[in-house]
């Protein structure tokens, strides 16, 4: 990968496509899980889709995309290559970063409201993490609280969780 190669930051790991083989056979295995679970709920009801429904092909959808990870893992001939195997401590802290954020805004949901927790989520992604301008940011968080709560609690008459400012 030369994206990898062109970092200016020094490496703090070498990985050898363990974590892609750990990571195809989790899913797999969760994957299974998913789908023998789905199997004990009803996959049509009177109207329609029944409660298994979805969940069995969402499971089936997880271990079709593992097996594709396996696949690409096995069929791989330089797994063993520096150069599609380093980790930057960019890349790393990106990721720590990205996965902070998601525990910060299910933390924040209940007390903030999801308007204003997704808007902060999305924000602190393209602002910190994609570094991109501000007022593309706040553009982009704003429409996508708009549009969630035009499409779950108008459209849809779902209620979304309420912040103490009623949004």
């Amino acid at each position: 990968m030369r994206f990898i190669r062109s970092l200016k930051s020094s490496p703090v790991m070498v990985l050898y496509g363990k974590g892609e083989l750990l990571a195809g056979a989790v899913l797999a295995a969760f994957g299974g899980f998913v789908i023998y679970e789905a199997h004990s709920l009803p996959y049509t009801s009177e109207s329609g889709p029944g409660p298994g429904f979805f969940p069995l092909w969402i499971g089936i959808g997880i271990v079709v995309c593992s097996l594709a990870m396996l696949y690409g893992y096995f069929s791989r001939t330089d797994r063993n290559s520096e150069e599609t195997a380093m980790v930057s401590r960019v890349e790393l802290a990106r990721a720590l970063g990205a996965w902070l954020a998601f525990v910060a805004t299910i933390i924040l949901l209940p007390l903030i409201g999801f308007g204003l927790s997704l808007g902060l989520l999305t924000a602190f992604l393209i602002l910190v993490l994609d570094r991109r301008s501000p007022w593309l940011a706040i553009g982009v968080a704003l429409g996508l609280a708009l549009g969630f709560h035009l499409v779950f609690p108008v459209a849809l008459g779902v209620s979304l969780p309420r912040g103490p400012w009623g949004f």
